[in-house]
């Protein structure tokens, strides 16, 4: 090493041990930094370039949406579609209750009301022959929907031709809201065909008491 090379190296060493003693460690590491030598191939290095976006060809079909017309015209099929299921559904119904309670020995019980403030109906247990075959438990809405003039089938059964007696009771709250319980029964005859009776509920107005008849469909 010459003379020249050495003063310059004395020179840079005084200089990073007056930035230690002036600054303290933190700077000397700092200084040290600001004087070490930069590789040349790391200073002239090319910064890194951003990544391309992707490319689309030229000939790419633009998306589009479905035009409107298109939905109309598919909820239109879903519509139709949900009405053919509801006719095939009503149509498999009638094909189950004709299998099932064939016209030759159907019988159908109804019941109705016509009341005005001396009952209010909760319950109706059928028995025809002496045997139970309905024990229903009325809800407010379907009691009041008979209030309103409204029939409801009450049983669907089969029965031989012949006489049979039908035994119905009622219960609910009669007059001064008591607990109210009557019944009525009919003998009728079963013939060759359907047999349709009514349970009907009325007012016996002069007596101020509720009514309960039984009605044949000849």
């Amino acid at each position: 090493m010459n003379v020249k090379h050495r003063i310059v190296t004395i020179s840079l060493a005084a200089a990073l041990l007056g930035a230690v003693w002036l600054t303290g460690p933190g700077r000397a590491a700092a200084a040290a930094a600001a004087v070490a030598p930069v590789p040349a191939q790391a200073a002239n290095a090319p910064a890194p370039a951003a990544p391309a976006a992707a490319a689309v060809p030229p000939d790419a079909p633009a998306p589009t949406e479905a035009p409107a017309g298109d939905f109309k015209s598919l909820d239109q099929e879903v519509q139709g579609m949900k009405k053919e299921v509801i006719d095939l559904n009503k149509d498999l119904f009638v094909l189950q209750e004709e299998l099932l309670f064939p016209a030759n020995t159907q019988v159908a019980v109804y019941v109705s009301m016509d009341v005005g403030t001396f009952f209010g109906l909760d319950s109706v247990t059928l028995k025809i022959d002496n045997k139970e075959v309905k024990n229903y438990l009325y809800t407010a809405r379907e009691a009041d929907a008979l209030l309103k003039g409204g029939v409801q089938e009450l049983y669907l059964g089969n029965l031989k031709v012949g006489k049979h007696e039908l035994v119905a009771f009622f219960t609910g709250k009669g007059p001064v809201e008591r607990d109210y319980k009557r019944g009525a029964t009919i003998t009728f005859e079963k013939g060759v065909g359907a047999k349709y009776l009514e349970l009907k509920i009325t007012d016996r107005v002069a007596k101020h008491q509720p009514e309960f008849k039984i009605k044949d469909w000849e």
